[in-house]
């Protein structure tokens, strides 16, 4: 926002000078991008009076005029511009005056053998935006000869342009501003009151029709008759100018200057082209409806798009802009004016579906202030009948806004709060702690009221202005923070720091990315969004796209998608694992939990040297995740599972761990390989992440005990037996090493048989148990007993038919 110093000053006391208050608004929080010194423009330009013209002897186009400035001598300046004649006041360079915007520094010349004096100006030799194609002529009369023509045309000013942040809507107006500095600079503050306009009741002609009162809170209309439509007096012209508006008639220029003044968006129709008999109402746009805007387009509105309507007809699209068909023009005699406030949400999403942003959408967006709407309605009011001699004949409001005792709210704040958050303070090369009477004279310089609810803390009324973005305590903390001035609080550490460190699970996270990646599979990352397909999603009620509308049940979706996406590119099979949330729906609500799952179909052997990528095993697929076990100290157990319809039935395991379901591992269907066209050998697994770092967190693996190695040799036995199918390796390995106790030291399957010469039913397995001590060497006498032992369990658990 523009900010004119010159009408800033009419608002605050300002004691400083512009670059200063540069500084301290954008210290504050208010960057200052750019500070425009209009005293620059027309340094040395003076007022003239032309005494004569007379045509130049060798140019057509040109005038040679004698201006009087004042000095003991006239002045002979030859003037090209069609408009200059005796008799009037002009604005006139004199010689040695620099001009920055046309970059022109006067000096004596002669033109075709006339010698010039200096020039007489127009405005955008000056900087002025103007419309007259010619010389500056001062409509006033007896201006005084020689003076300073800067005061004239609002050039004695200086511009800051300042961004307020996205939370400030208050900011977005010189009231706001004003408050502002008065609070950073302690100047004193004079925000005029608006005064009482009288209404001169005539026959109800209006009447006003909410229908969306969430949209629309409030809505104060105002007939005005007799208005007559004319430029603009120089004073508001100079200050709409100077906050980058174009002037365009007094009662279009009224309602700009209270929205810069006071932050409030009106808006003026023209009475007549709205009807006799007026109804004015607030819906949202029908499907199918068109509005032609005041910038001359027609727009195809939605059922976002918020109207003003008159006898439903829409003529505004509320809080964004105006309809051409009733625009105020010079023949406008009498004025419907709006004032209203505007939820912030419909006016965003009315503004964004057809692309077009304005002063007033911006304002509404952020938030108009809703306790100052009858103040700024009377301010454009009494401007209205001073400025364009109306006459107020009607009033309607319409007012469903909360009783004004919630405008405000009541925030308690600690002392010892503020010093814990903001740290010690710089006071005379020492430090120290804000004290309760700096809290106290920043809050109240902002408006606030404090009310001491005992030592050091305050029960905080915020005041109506401030009261979209002062909510929480931390809130005040943060403007007591900024008031008091960031660069005056200590930038040391404390005294005792230390050192940072990650939680159990973190560390754990990272030990378990770790152990797969030096398994040689790569980390990938997928969206949690994914296309819905079951009944136990979740879907997302405003998605973006359809095909991102629901939250993923599970990650081993979208590896298998990677794993065909890295084949069609020509990349070669993937090893790869991710970790990620999964999201699901339950009877009693929703639920979610942390996964971890990976895919593996690639030769992790192949290489330019190799005769070609070999398939991946299934127990090279499952050695890839012992091995991670391993690494992680645990001991998994793996039962037969045909739960998942995707994976083959009998190359498919659940994982266990102490009696608790761990995941799932197994191969690819081949009904889903051939649909995603994948090669032949190709593992996933997903395991549950809270159940493995449950079972991590225990004291055995976090500290590890070392033992001893044995120096004694060990002694080794083979058992072979035919088994029912039916019984798992799992469950033999279990039954063996519970009655071998603690001379066996492992057990491992070294051989597998079905065929000739094996009973229907079974199959043939041959073990190595491996019987050790740490104290001696075993003798046939103490392994034989523990052997048989096995023999006789495996007999009496499983039926077995003992081979050897």
């Amino acid at each position: 926002m523009r900010i004119s110093l010159s009408w800033l000053r009419e608002l605050v006391e300002i004691k400083i000078s512009p670059e200063d208050l540069a500084e301290t608004l954008t210290m504050a929080g208010f960057e200052v991008e750019d500070i425009e010194d209009r005293r620059t423009w027309a340094s040395g330009v003076v007022v003239g009076r032309v005494l004569e013209k007379q045509p130049h002897p060798n140019a057509d186009k040109l005038s040679v005029c004698q201006v009087d400035i004042g000095a003991s001598e006239t002045l002979n300046i030859v003037c090209g511009a069609a408009n200059v004649r005796a008799d009037i006041y002009v604005p006139v360079a004199t010689t040695g005056t620099y001009l920055p915007n046309i970059d022109l520094k006067i000096k004596p010349a002669k033109l075709r053998g006339v010698p010039s004096q200096g020039m007489i100006c127009s405005l955008k030799e000056l900087g002025l935006p103007t419309d007259v194609d010619g010389i500056h002529i001062f409509p006033q009369d007896n201006l005084q000869l020689g003076s300073d023509v800067r005061p004239l045309l609002g050039l004695d000013d200086v511009i800051l342009d300042v961004t307020a942040t996205a939370n400030r809507a208050d900011a977005l107006s010189m009231v706001g501003i004003a408050r502002e500095v008065a609070a950073l600079t302690g100047g004193k503050l004079t925000i005029p009151e608006p005064g009482e306009v009288s209404v001169f009741q005539s026959a109800g002609n209006l009447t006003l029709k909410i229908d969306e009162t969430q949209a629309c809170p409030a809505y104060i209309g105002t007939v005005i008759e007799n208005v007559k439509i004319a430029p603009s007096p120089d004073w508001l012209q100079q200050r709409l100018r100077a906050a980058g508006t174009r002037p365009i008639n007094n009662v279009v220029d009224i309602t700009n200057y209270v929205l810069l003044e006071w932050g409030q968006p009106l808006h003026a129709f023209d009475g007549d082209r709205l009807g006799s008999k007026i109804q004015v109402g607030v819906r949202f746009a029908n499907a199918g409806e068109s509005l032609k805007t005041l910038d001359g387009q027609t727009r195809n509105l939605t059922t976002q798009n918020l109207l003003i309507t008159a006898n439903n007809k829409p003529v505004a699209l509320a809080g964004v802009m105006g309809g051409e068909e009733t625009e105020v023009h010079e023949g406008t005699q009498n004025i419907f004016l709006e004032a209203a406030l505007f939820d912030s949400v419909a006016i965003r999403r009315s503004s964004r579906s057809i692309g077009l942003r304005t002063e007033a959408s911006g304002r509404y967006e952020r938030g108009v202030n809703r306790a100052e709407l009858e103040k700024a309605t009377r301010r454009a009011l009494s401007m209205m009948v001073e400025i364009a001699q109306g006459n107020i004949v009607n009033q309607e409001i319409a007012d469903t806004r909360p009783d004004p005792s919630t405008w405000s709210r009541a925030i308690a704040l600690r002392l010892e709060r503020v010093n814990q958050v903001l740290g010690p303070i710089e006071i005379n090369e020492k430090t120290g702690e804000l004290q309760a009477q700096d809290v106290e004279r920043i809050l109240t310089a902002l408006g606030c009221q404090l009310t001491s609810s005992g030592e050091g803390a305050w029960t905080v009324t915020v005041p109506p202005y401030r009261y979209r973005d002062l909510e929480r305590e931390i809130d005040l903390i943060e403007e007591i923070a900024r008031l008091y001035g960031y660069d005056n609080f200590c930038d040391t550490l404390p005294d005792k720091s230390e050192a940072g460190y990650l939680p159990l699970d973190q560390e754990l996270i990272r030990k378990l990315r770790a152990s797969l990646r030096a398994e040689g599979l790569t980390e990938l990352i997928h969206y949690s969004l994914v296309k819905p397909q079951r009944e136990t999603q979740i879907v997302l009620s405003n998605p973006l796209f359809t095909e991102y509308s629901a939250l993923r049940t599970e990650l081993i979706s979208g590896l298998i998608d990677a794993f065909q996406y890295n084949l069609e590119q020509g990349n070669g099979s993937l090893n790869g694992f991710e970790i990620g949330r999964i999201f699901w729906r339950e009877e009693d609500g929703l639920a979610e939990a942390e996964a971890v799952a990976g895919i593996m179909g690639g030769d992790r052997t192949v290489s330019k040297w190799s005769n070609g990528e070999q398939p991946l095993t299934w127990f090279q697929a499952k050695g890839i995740l012992e091995s991670v076990f391993q690494q992680l100290g645990l001991q998994v157990e793996y039962q037969p599972d045909n739960q998942n319809s995707r994976l083959h039935p009998g190359r498919t395991a659940s994982l266990w761990i102490r009696g608790n379901r761990l995941g799932t591992f197994g191969q690819l269907h081949p009904q889903v390989r051939r649909e995603k066209g994948l090669p032949d050998s190709v593992y996933v697994f997903q395991l549950d992440l809270d159940v493995l770092l449950e079972s991590l967190e225990i004291d055995e693996i976090l500290i590890p005990q070392f033992k001893p190695y044995s120096t004694y040799p060990a002694a080794d036995r083979d058992i072979a037996f035919f088994a029912p199918i039916k019984v798992t390796v799992a469950e033999i390995e279990r039954a063996i090493a519970k009655a071998g106790k603690d001379l066996l030291e492992s057990v491992e399957l070294f051989d597998e048989y079905r065929g000739d010469n094996v009973p229907k039913g079974q199959r043939s397995l041959a073990f190595r148990l491996i019987y050790r001590t740490s104290d001696r060497t075993l003798t046939d006498a103490e392994v034989e007993p523990v052997h048989n032992k096995v023999r006789e369990a495996l007999v009496e658990k499983f039926g077995v038919s003992l081979r050897s």
